[in-house]
């Protein structure tokens, strides 16, 4: 039981390449494949745990001591995956939101737009099946799975993990789709240059002073379905003022997947910092 949020890692940790069969993977063992479709599985034993297991095996102090152990052991492997991103001059967008807010359609709409400009590889995360890595793999991305089990969020190890299957080319885009949850993601640095929090109109606009943790970690929010807002209660502009409440540099996308509404500022944005991942990172 991980006591930063209350998530267990039972159902333990699977990373899934897409490009290999699933039935590699099983629940009596703890299977790897590598980029060279090699293989490499172990039984469950104490000794092979992965970190983040070993990690929650610890908890017998107190909260505050583990959260503080846990969360410095995840920045150590988030900077380490910086440099990673830095060195290959990659931009790593850790995309968040709740359950149903878009975060799936609108990369896939993504990548099917600016597949002809930019090279872009995903991370896929959910706490079980591969139905939505399907869907980004039919745009002839690159993507690698990562189940979490009943584990609420990705953390630095499962990217880094989950990198070496990857291995997106240099001068790229990685986006990582995390697990829908508006509370933990919030926390744990994964090592990316931005992360972009997705809010739909479906949800309400108190969101942002309801869950201001994430708002104002955030770079970016984008908000989704705006082709819906005739049709629901949600005050935009009230949405605007709360995000901003919470976090005054935020910058705020309105698209709409659905009608491309929008979507051409959000790809400028991309396309810019691609341009100057190199500048962004060093700053």
């Amino acid at each position: 039981m991980c006591v930063t949020c209350g998530c267990s890692d039972d159902g333990e940790t699977k990373i899934t390449n897409l490009e290999v069969s699933e039935a590699e993977h099983n629940h009596h063992h703890h299977t790897h494949t590598l980029a060279d479709g090699t293989v490499i599985t172990h039984s469950h034993s104490h000794d092979t745990h992965t970190e983040a297991s070993q990690v929650h095996a610890k908890i017998h102090g107190t909260t505050i001591s583990l959260e503080q152990d846990i969360l410095a052991k995840n920045n150590l492997i988030a900077a380490q995956n910086r440099g990673w991103f830095k060195g290959r001059n990659i931009l790593a967008l850790n995309l968040m939101s709740s359950p149903g807010a878009g975060k799936t359609t609108l990369l896939t709409r993504t990548i099917n737009d600016l597949k002809h400009q930019l090279s872009i590889s995903v991370i896929e995360g959910d706490q079980e099946t591969t139905n939505d890595a399907k869907k980004i793999q039919e745009t002839g991305c690159k993507v690698i799975q990562i189940n979490t089990g009943t584990g609420c969020h990705l953390d630095a190890s499962m990217i880094d993990r989950g990198l070496q299957q990857l291995n997106p080319p240099l001068n790229s885009v990685v986006m990582i789709e995390n697990v829908g949850n508006l509370v933990c993601p919030a926390l744990f640095d994964l090592g990316e240059l931005f992360k972009v929090v997705i809010l739909s109109v479906t949800e309400g606009e108190d969101k942002p002073i309801k869950y201001p943790h994430m708002f104002r970690a955030s770079d970016i929010m984008i908000l989704t379905k705006i082709d819906l807002l005739p049709y629901v209660q949600f005050d935009v502009q009230k949405c605007i003022e709360y995000a901003k409440q919470v976090n005054p540099q935020i910058q705020i996308f309105q698209v709409s997947t659905t009608t491309g509404i929008g979507l051409d500022n959000w790809y400028k944005w991309v396309t810019e910092k691609i341009k100057n991942v190199s500048t962004v990172i060093t700053a």
